[in-house]
């Protein structure tokens, strides 16, 4: 064999040859996937380093990698764990219990006020009323398989839904309105990133100051709006999915929307 056929050949040898950290990186994917639980801790880092035959600078690296994707967390003093599965939060306009009970999650609620009140500025241009008007006034903690996912606030117009807080706590906002042919048909969201308060993370079991997904929305039907409502997301539960598209001719409100505006 020639000088440049051996080179060649180490070249070749070497182009396949996967980096070490990425043996070490996908040692751990594939615990993960057979079975390693969300909240279990991964085997330490001497522990990989012995396996690997690698330092632990390598074994830092895998484990940055998977921290930075998501798939594991470091909790200070304590190690590595692997991380809770994140729910892919794609809008549209379902209601939270539909959206778990799709993903074959049981939902829960904790009603942290439902009260009549007057309705701010704010939210008064939001659903097209005067500010003073009475409007529901909702705050829900949402839970998935008992897990805090999401703190959900409500505002809405008594004329809509009259009685709603009379009876029992227990119902899915959008399936009231559907029951009066009121379901939402279209919306306007608004996504903002937020820092959880201190009474935040007790409800959402974060630490202060952890990232979260802050959603505003008007919701429509027809050219009524019938909620509007904010809901802040644990960002380390949820990835949001957005899909995208080529420009098109701007879209424009119902007809009835614009000719009341213009009045």
């Amino acid at each position: 064999m020639t000088s440049s056929s051996a080179s060649s050949s180490r070249r070749s040898r070497s182009a396949r040859a996967p980096a070490k950290y990425v043996v070490v990186r996908d040692h751990l994917l594939a615990l993960i996937a057979d079975g390693l639980e969300p909240g279990s801790p991964i085997p330490s880092e001497r522990e990989l380093c012995e396996t690997f035959s690698v330092s632990r600078m390598t074994v830092r690296q895998a484990i940055d990698t998977l921290v930075v994707d998501g798939a594991l967390e470091r909790h200070q003093g304590r190690g590595t764990f692997v991380s809770q599965p994140k729910l892919d939060l794609q809008l549209r306009l379902t209601s939270f219990t539909d959206e778990m009970r799709r993903r074959g999650m049981e939902p829960g609620v904790v009603f942290l006020a439902a009260e009549t009140t007057r309705a701010t500025p704010q939210v008064a241009q939001a659903l097209e009323i005067s500010p003073g008007d009475d409007v529901y006034h909702l705050r829900r903690l949402r839970t998935a398989d008992s897990t805090p996912m999401a703190i959900e606030e409500n505002w809405l117009s008594p004329s809509l839904l009259p009685g709603l807080l009379e009876g029992p706590l227990d119902f899915s906002l959008y399936q009231r309105l559907g029951e009066v042919d009121l379901a939402p048909q279209w919306g306007e969201d608004v996504i903002q990133g937020h820092v959880a308060s201190a009474e935040e993370a007790i409800l959402l079991g974060v630490p202060e100051g952890s990232p979260a997904l802050d959603i505003t929305r008007r919701a429509f039907h027809d050219d009524v709006a019938v909620d509007y409502s904010r809901s802040l997301y644990r960002a380390d539960r949820y990835t949001l999915w957005v899909p995208v598209s080529a420009p098109q001719p701007a879209a424009s409100r119902p007809s009835a929307l614009r000719t009341r505006s213009a009045s």
